[in-house]
């Protein structure tokens, strides 16, 4: 059971293509009952064919249990999410993109308890597309979602651990986490920050683990040893879904604790 003034919040890894969806319809009902869950956030940029969003996936997350989904260097990769992402809010791109990009990319939400809670998204910029500056630009948003609530979360969607590191020291006391996704593998430093905010360079994937980063091992094997172009089908063994837990004082914003989850479907 939560206490009067404590928020559980799940964040799950990457969702990759359908493998990584049938994961989060049946796994996610299950845990926000046994963590108790106020808020799901999920990163979602792969969730349709293993690249871009959907307003079909979208929808199908949302009536899985997802709150809010999250993206990156991929948002882009299906058409209509131009017109979809300025329809629903529920939607974030990264925060970095150019000015005029559609979109938003931080918001302020409402959980089943009526609380406010801010949710960050950014891109990195060591070995991706160079954006503006994640430092900067998210330190804005996260100024301004400061008017409204304690409670802020970041999905830092980044390459470069030290990159990840950086911005996880950078906001030490300033957000309530940290969460780092984009690379699929979940890393085991989960820790909570000097000054209460929560850390982890990747929370991980939700999708096929018998894969390459969700892919077919045979077409990126194919693509390392040839160097010839080839086409990155989503594999489909093994589907996992991985994430985190936190707990967090809704007064302080400070994180209680940050716990890996890994279920097998």
């Amino acid at each position: 059971m939560n206490s009067p003034n404590n928020m559980k919040i799940i964040f799950l890894g990457d969702i990759v293509g359908s493998p990584g969806r049938e994961a989060v319809k049946k796994l996610l009902p299950g845990l926000r009952k046994e963590y108790g869950i106020d808020f799901a956030i999920a990163n979602a940029e792969n969730a349709s064919g293993g690249s871009g969003i959907t307003l079909q996936v979208a929808e199908e997350l949302f009536a899985s249990g997802v709150d809010v989904l999250t993206s990156g260097d991929h948002i882009w990769k299906k058409k209509e999410i131009l017109e979809l992402i300025n329809k629903e809010g529920r939607i974030l791109r990264p925060v970095n993109f150019p000015p005029g990009s559609p979109g938003n990319g931080y918001a302020v939400f409402k959980t089943k308890k009526g609380l406010n809670l801010g949710v960050i998204n950014v891109n990195g910029r060591v070995f991706m597309e160079a954006l503006d500056c994640p430092f900067r630009t998210s330190r804005e948003a996260q100024e301004e979602l400061s008017k409204e609530t304690k409670v802020i979360i970041v999905d830092i969607h980044a390459e470069a651990t030290s990159e990840k590191v950086a911005l996880g020291w950078f906001f030490d006391g300033k957000v309530s986490a940290v969460l780092g996704t984009h690379t699929h593998i979940q890393t085991a430093d989960e820790r909570i920050l000097p000054n209460g905010t929560a850390y982890i360079t990747d929370v991980g994937m939700s999708g096929p683990y018998d894969s390459v980063i969700g892919r077919r091992v045979e077409d990126v094997l194919q693509r390392f040893l040839t160097s010839i172009p080839v086409r990155f089908e989503v594999a489909s063994e093994n589907i996992q879904l991985h994430g985190v837990v936190l707990d967090i004082d809704e007064d302080t914003g400070k994180a209680r604790s940050i716990v890996r989850i890994q279920k097998k479907l």
